[in-house]
């Protein structure tokens, strides 16, 4: 019979530089041996929860508690947090900065070191870990050389030994390609499983989460438990939209088919659903919709002809014989796995480094023809992390910071600055300091600095990697107002599908060097062999249309109108 590890009785905490409480009146028991997912939109207090049951919060973040909290029969104020280390181990969102050791194996040794284990010992114990997660051939590499999957698989297994019997994982596929996301969940579950561990996953991927069993979803929102319940309990409710969480995208289609759900029914792996239930109605709402589809409109004018490019990094082929063009007004997914060459793409289209062979022409010019400097007014790259592109601390300075470097005029810098500060929302907030705004409010900032110099397309790195469902939406319509409104097409590099699916008209997928797809999103995402050779992850509305008799690309289609319709309407 399993017994409680982790509880909390009328446990509240308020951070020492805040005057609110964070946790309010948390009571909660988890139990030896179960799965639990913490879910909730950014700010509200899941990361903190996951920071109370590690030991970091007293011992790394200081402030007030009230209530007690026990944590293997510890009481955690009580404690140290070394003491706590040794029953609860931890994988960070950021794996960077967990790695400790010099190799991947003496990172996965870190803690068995700690414990002084005798070397023979230790060794067999690293070697078993670096199996369990596929990194036995790594074992002399450096961490940071490493890509994205493999760091998570490291720090995977420095926390798999078999001493900590509760282990934690903040936010674990934020940093991974669909693929490489279950993956990381497959070997999370094993761990689970074989090893008997009680787990807690801290994320926000409710979909890619539930692509394995878990036993309960605590959602939290302002502080508090706001449900507890098993992940079927909190699919048929309607509050996942409410709570600013994206739903699964098959509970959505099913949604919009006008299907309600009992709390009984089995709904958090789309291959087991009980399509009885559904399939008339889903087939019926399918057909009263398809009539109205038509593939989107492209504009005849093209803006940028990539014409047989190829790149190496040294004796590296990072991109082999690549061709697209890209017309005024698209949205565009460029998709892959780590490794297939969008980074590469993104900064040849920007100038910073220059093809091997081939050419890429902007507006039949080939851009060998300008400078850095010049094609950077033409074409502007947003990175992924707004804080590695902020410079200034006052926004309108930082929006006016490239126009200052191009030295342009004054007024034509005033009448700009002021143009695009409004364009994003900002024309208000242009004199506050950057160290007081949100991701969000960042990732504008840094897009508004790039179109100062008025580019005719952006490129956008992960515009929504690590963000939950309620300031993923917010970015996601603004740079959508952009195109509309404005007119600039706009590049996404990205791993998100749901990105691929609500946002863009056309997904460009690479694998391995080459482009292996362009073309609809909806016909990509259909697409079985392209899916499996770019390490992207097929998604349940392929799954949904197939169980119900339905072609699954026009089903895709159909989806996608609907919600464009949905969030033209409000």
């Amino acid at each position: 019979m399993s017994h409680p590890v982790i509880e909390f009785k009328d446990f509240s905490f308020r951070y020492k530089s805040q005057n609110e409480e964070t946790l309010k009146h948390i009571n909660l028991t988890i139990n030896q041996g179960e799965k639990v997912l913490i879910l909730g939109p950014s700010g509200s207090g899941k990361s903190t929860l996951g920071n109370c049951i590690n030991g970091l919060i007293p011992f790394s973040y200081e402030g007030e508690i009230t209530g007690s909290l026990k944590v293997a029969g510890i009481e955690t104020k009580e404690a140290d947090i070394f003491t706590l280390s040794n029953h609860v181990g931890t994988v960070q969102q950021d794996t960077d900065a967990q790695f400790i050791g010099l190799s991947v194996g003496e990172d996965i040794a870190f803690a068995l070191e700690n414990d002084a284990m005798d070397r023979p010992t230790m060794l067999i114990k690293v070697l078993e870990a670096a199996k369990t997660v596929g990194m036995e051939d790594f074992i002399q590499e450096v961490p940071y050389d490493l890509s994205g999957g493999q760091k998570q698989k490291v720090a995977l297994a420095g926390v798999i030994h078999d001493e900590e019997e509760i282990l934690l994982f903040d936010e674990p596929l934020a940093a991974l390609d669909p693929a490489m996301g279950m993956t990381a969940v497959d070997l999370i579950d094993q761990i689970y499983r074989n090893k008997h561990k009680t787990v807690i996953i801290i994320e926000h991927r409710l979909e890619d989460v539930l692509y394995r069993h878990v036993d309960r979803i605590l959602l939290v929102h302002e502080g508090q438990i706001a449900l507890d319940c098993t992940p079927d309990e909190l699919l048929s409710r309607n509050v996942l939209k409410e709570m600013g969480i994206r739903e699964p995208l098959y509970i959505s289609a099913l949604k919009h088919a006008g299907i309600r759900f009992d709390k009984s029914e089995h709904l958090c792996d789309v291959q087991a659903l009980n399509m009885d239930l559904y399939r008339e109605k889903l087939v019926q709402h399918f057909e009263e919709n398809k009539a109205s589809l038509k593939a989107p409109s492209v504009s005849s004018e093209k803006l940028l002809e990539v014409k047989d490019v190829s790149f190496s990094y040294g004796s590296f082929e990072a991109l082999k014989h690549v061709s697209f063009d890209v017309y005024k007004g698209e949205r565009i997914s460029i998709v892959g796995k780590n490794g297939a060459g969008k980074s590469t793409m993104a900064k040849l289209l920007c100038g910073i480094i220059r093809p091997k062979s081939g050419e890429i022409l902007f507006r039949g010019t080939n851009c060998l023809q300008y400078t850095i400097r010049d094609l950077g007014k033409l074409i502007g790259y947003v990175m992924q992390n707004p804080n590695q592109m902020l410079v200034k601390d006052i926004i309108k300075d930082e929006v006016e910071l490239a126009m200052v470097l191009n030295q342009y005029p004054q007024e034509e810098l005033q009448k700009n600055s002021e143009e695009v500060l409004r364009m994003c929302d900002l024309y208000g907030m242009r004199n506050w300091p950057t160290s007081v705004l949100s991701y969000g409010q960042r990732k504008r900032v840094t897009i508004a600095s790039i179109l100062s110099l008025r580019p005719e397309i952006i490129i956008v790195d992960e515009p929504t990697a690590g963000q939950d469902y309620e300031h993923y939406t917010e970015i996601m319509r603004f740079l959508e107002d952009l195109n509309t409104n404005y007119g600039i097409t706009i590049l996404f590099i990205t791993h998100d599908m749901h990105l691929a699916i609500e946002y863009t008209d056309r997904a460009i997928v690479f694998a391995d060097g080459e482009k292996i797809g362009d073309d609809y999103v909806f016909k990509i995402l259909s697409d079985d062999s392209i899916i499996q050779r770019a390490n992207l992850k097929q998604t349940s509305l392929v799954h949904l249309a197939k169980a119900a008799g339905l072609d699954p690309e026009q089903f895709i289609h159909a989806f996608i109108d609907e919600e464009r319709r949905e969030r033209e309407n409000g």
